[in-house]
């Protein structure tokens, strides 16, 4: 390999093409890359590397000595490695003297690839966590909008890469009292955990939101794997008839991500304080039943952009 070359362009080949499905890609596997650069790249890395991030590869570094004098001028990130990889740790990084000594690397190359739990790049933001879906079983929703409301759930679910490593879903529905549907542990595949929201039977009865905050938390969360996000996705028609607020702040005190989709006589007002801050992200307002689904790309960009900013370190 020479001493200039383009690093960020190689990334991006990669990432399109070789971790492709039509390539063989499984799934359920974790992605590795292994690059091993004895010069300095001339381009970019930074954004071909984000982007391979979050498509789940692992990008691992071997480097051999740094730019020579001569080599600095092209020279475009200096910290290159650490903007490529998922942790700036040391775990993703190798550094060898020269070509000779690479054979040192393999036994603790293989010994952190095989080392899964810490392949932080494996988790992306549709394939790593616990999502539990309160639903409003109130009189005033109605038989035919509760349906619309399933729909839109499985619109939500269909989105994530659903099995018993990677997303798993819970609901939970609620009226003055609540009922669990089903909990995190019970489907593991796409179709069944569709078909089983597509079941759920609609209740009929009061607005007790808090209580069923508190329900959900004990009921379905108390069982989520501590690997896991855990995000909350609450929908409801209108105010509730007990406390949100002090529910909503234990919630968020466990570390559950509150997102709160209000439809027709919901309370804004309501709405924000069930939801994680800022509310503006976690806060969603609908006037109809029937525009539901126009929430749902928006739900999910959130949902990703806030994974995807956490600190890498």
């Amino acid at each position: 390999m020479t001493s200039k070359f383009k690093i960020g362009r190689a990334i991006s080949f990669v990432t399109q093409k070789f971790f492709s499905k039509s390539n063989g890609n499984r799934g359920g596997a974790p992605n590795v890359a292994v690059v091993m650069v004895d010069g300095w790249p001339t381009d970019k890395v930074e954004e071909a590397s984000r982007f391979a991030r979050e498509s789940g590869i692992n990008i691992f570094f071997i480097t051999m000595e740094g730019a020579s004098e001569n080599e600095k001028q092209y020279v475009l990130e200096p910290n290159f490695a650490n903007k490529a990889v998922c942790r700036t740790n040391g775990f993703y990084s190798l550094n060898v003297q020269n070509w000779f000594s690479l054979h040192k690397t393999v036994q603790p190359l293989v010994k952190r690839v095989c080392d899964t739990d810490r392949l932080a790049c494996s988790k992306t933001c549709l394939n790593s966590a616990d999502i539990g879906f309160i639903i409003d079983g109130s009189s005033s929703v109605g038989t035919g909008n509760f349906r619309t409301v399933l729909q839109f759930v499985a619109n939500l679910s269909k989105e994530f890469e659903i099995s018993n490593t990677d997303t798993r879903i819970g609901a939970v529905q609620y009226t003055y009292e609540q009922r669990l549907e089903f909990g995190f542990d019970v489907y593991s595949t796409k179709p069944d955990v569709l078909n089983a929201i597509k079941r759920v039977g609609y209740w009929s009865g009061g607005t007790s939101t808090g209580a069923a905050i508190n329900y959900a938390l004990e009921q379905l969360f108390k069982k989520s794997k501590p690997n896991k996000r855990k995000l909350m996705i609450l929908i409801t028609d209108g105010r509730s008839y007990d406390d949100v607020r002090i529910p909503a702040m234990v919630a968020h005190h466990k570390g559950v991500i509150i997102y709160a989709i209000g439809v027709a006589w919901a309370a804004q007002d309501e709405l924000e304080v069930i939801a994680t801050h800022p509310a503006r992200d976690h806060a969603f307002f609908v006037d109809e039943f029937d525009n539901l689904y126009k929430a749902v790309p928006k739900v999910i960009q959130n949902i990703c952009t806030e994974f995807n900013s956490q600190p890498r370190n």
